[in-house]
């Protein structure tokens, strides 16, 4: 994948701005009014709006019934919100709270600590304070944490903090209880596709040693103007699957709903579910990715650890030959998640513009 292999202005960490004490919001970081968080919600339904919370428990229940009502809610959140938080999953309490503490730890550290770790735009790997390599861009209020989880050919526990002393070992354990998880819900997603069971965990490459998966840990710190700024510009994952492990103190992640935005409010030990863009693709748009972002606050740093769980890079990825009918023709062209992925790593987060994008090849 051709990349550019260095960024394009000097890099300035945000939280180093935040610790700074600076009152007010340097201008690279101040969006236009149009991209700038509401204020105010449009309306009193809204605070009480959130995406569906589903239990997993049922799911291993000898009542059939049970079975099927979960697997009709999940199949509902897919299509008409493309965002969920699912509890009872079987990854512990203790390690999801382990992993959050663990890499709050790690921004913790000196400055000079995490610069051993600083990345390029060429793999994004490591340490890291903007997405995206056009000069002049308006940049998001985040710092963040990159690292390849699958294949095992780029997986590089060297390239992995060293500190906390414990952060290796909990990157290992918490990554692959979170693979399994991805795994059961790719069959779930699969079964209410109408397709076998392995359907989709095929398409992505097969077995999980084939499929990629990789970490992002998002950094939001402080910001004395929250109102001015997002932490994450509004996007669509360009993967697969995604797995957010949220603070669950503050929330900051924003869903498009219709025209509004909604604030997701966390769910103690739940993770937030969202489609990716490639099973968009590979459903031919009857799951949906959608648009999210992330607003700050002025009065708590933020982590959240955002879990891809993504095709292999040079497999082909276009509609499921089964959900392509007379009535609904294929919506898209096909591409490999390589050529896909490209594009956000020089554009930076851009709403849903490049899936659409898809669509006007097949026109």
């Amino acid at each position: 994948m051709n990349c550019s292999q260095t960024w394009p202005e000097p890099i300035v960490r945000v939280q180093s701005l935040a610790e700074s004490g600076i009152k007010r919001l340097p201008h690279r970081y101040i969006k236009p009014p149009s991209e700038r968080p509401q204020t105010r919600v449009n309306s009193q339904d809204h605070e009480t709006i959130n995406i569906p919370v589903i239990s997993l428990e049922d799911l291993f229940a000898r009542d059939e019934t049970l079975q099927e009502a979960t697997l009709a809610a999940i199949s509902s959140a897919c299509r008409e919100w493309g965002f969920f938080q699912v509890v009872n999953h079987g990854v512990s309490p203790e390690l999801m709270k382990q992993a959050r503490d663990t890499w709050s730890e790690f921004f913790g550290q000196p400055l000079e600590e995490k610069q051993r770790y600083a990345n390029s735009p060429s793999t994004y790997e490591g340490y890291g304070s903007r997405l995206g390599v056009e000069k002049g861009a308006v940049l998001d209020w985040s710092d963040y944490f990159f690292l390849h989880f699958l294949p095992p050919s780029l997986r590089n526990p060297e390239k992995w903090p060293s500190l906390p002393p414990s952060c290796r070992n909990v990157i290992e354990e918490y990554g692959n209880e979170v693979v399994r998880l991805c795994g059961d819900l790719m069959k779930i997603l699969s079964i209410n596709l109408g397709l076998e069971e392995d359907h989709l965990q095929k398409a992505f490459g097969g077995e999980n040693n084939n499929t990629g998966a990789c970490l992002r840990v998002n950094f939001y710190p402080k910001c004395p103007q929250p109102e001015l700024t997002l932490g994450l510009s509004s996007h669509s994952d360009p993967g697969g699957m995604t797995l957010l492990l949220p603070d669950e103190d503050v929330a900051g992640l924003q869903v498009r709903r219709d025209n509004s935005w909604i604030t997701v409010k966390p769910v103690p030990n739940a993770f937030i579910v969202n489609i990716g863009d490639q099973i968009q693709v590979l459903s031919n748009a009857i799951y949906k990715s959608v648009e999210h972002r992330v607003i700050v606050n002025s009065v708590k740093d933020r982590v959240s650890l955002a879990f891809f769980y993504n095709p292999k890079s040079d497999i082909i990825i276009e509609p499921i030959k089964q959900l392509v009918t007379k009535d609904r023709p294929a919506l898209y062209t096909a591409m490999t998640f390589d050529e896909y992925r490209l594009y956000i790593r020089t554009k930076g987060p851009c709403g849903k513009a490049q899936v659409e994008s898809l669509k006007s090849l097949r026109s």
